[in-house]
Parts: structure tokens; sequence; C-alpha cells
């Protein structure tokens, strides 16, 4: 009989070092444009989500007391252009905030058959205190700049007002809630919805 072919034997991979195990997405992502801005993100949306969660409407709901806080809009339909929140949503939105005491509907001085959106004493005053906090949570992100922090900024701001002049956005909440539940798909996270009874 002939020899009997042996199976071939596996041979051990070296098992990884502790350096490349360390590797960090940071160093493997570190020119991935598209990482970067997630990270921002996130980390900037956690922040939001504890200042605003309270709020009803959260970020858009801060949007507007801000807004009206600051009497940037002329009418209760400016203001859901000039947010990008449709008119529809906006409506309900402003009367949750009502509700809650933070923003009252008054007839717009320039046209009668329009609304003013305008804060109240107590929604004038949160809006204050959130304003803090978010400023908190954004010198918090951009910390590690240091002196370079308002050049960032500023440049930051300039792509932004250029990429909205080639794609405008019309719902800015729409946006991030689309990028955020994008990021948990395809790390395989289910978010879960709450039930209507």
């Amino acid at each position: 009989m002939g020899a009997m072919a042996s199976a071939p034997v596996p041979v051990p991979r070296p098992s990884p070092t502790a350096d490349v195990v360390e590797q960090s997405a940071a160093d493997v992502l570190k020119d991935d444009f598209g990482w970067s801005l997630s990270v921002i993100l996130r980390a900037y949306m956690r922040g939001v989500e504890e200042a605003v969660n309270d709020i009803p409407g959260g970020p858009r709901g801060y949007q507007v007391i801000a807004s009206a806080s600051q009497n940037l809009a002329g009418n209760q339909g400016v203001m859901a252009s000039q947010l990008g929140i449709d008119r529809t949503v906006f409506t309900y939105l402003i009367d949750d905030l009502e509700a809650a005491g933070l923003v009252s509907r008054q007839p717009d001085p320039a046209d009668r058959r329009s609304r003013k959106v305008v804060a109240t004493e107590a929604g004038r005053a949160l809006w204050q205190d959130r304003r803090n906090a978010l400023a908190h949570a954004e010198a918090h992100i951009l910390s590690i700049l240091g002196s370079e922090e308002p050049a960032f900024k500023e440049l930051l701001k300039r792509v932004a007002v250029y990429a909205d002049r080639v794609d405008p956005l019309h719902d800015a909440c729409q946006a991030v809630e689309s990028l955020v539940k994008d990021e948990a798909r395809h790390l395989g996270i289910k978010r879960r919805t709450p039930r209507r009874d």
C-alpha cells in the first residue's frame, strides 16, 4: 500500500499584539470625514438630549423657544420656515409649548390674520438656562481645540452654509434623526418604539 497522504496541518496565526488590539477607531479611521462628523454629532446630540429632553418637542421645541425669546421671526409661518419644520408639525408643537406655558400666540401687528409666537417669562428663563447647558456641551466637545476653536467654528459654519446652498435642508431635526437611525441600523441597534394603546 502507498503512503497515506496526511491532512495539512494548520499553521497557527500569531495572535495580534496588544498594540493592534488597542488600536482605536480614531486611529484606523482618522482620515474618514464621515466618521469624524458622525462621532462629533453623536457626542453633541447626547449633550443636547440631556439639556432639552424635558421640553415639549425636544430639540425642535428648544429651537422654537430660542427663536421666540429673541424675536427672530415675524410670524408663525416665517418661524416654521426659518427652523425648517413642516407647518402642520409646527402647529402641534406650538400647541404643546403653549400648553406648557412656554410660548403664547399673539396677533401679528404687521398682519392681523397671522399669529406671532412669543416666549413667556417662563419660556425665556428656560431658554437662558438651556442655552447655558448647550454651550457647556459644545465647549466640552471642542475643548481639545483650545485657541483654534473660533477658527474651527468659522470654517465649519462656512462649509455648512455652502452645503445647505447646494442641497437645501428643509427639516434639520428630521435630517439628524435620519442620520442617527442610519447609524443605529449599521451598528445593528434596534430602536424601541413606544406602544400605543
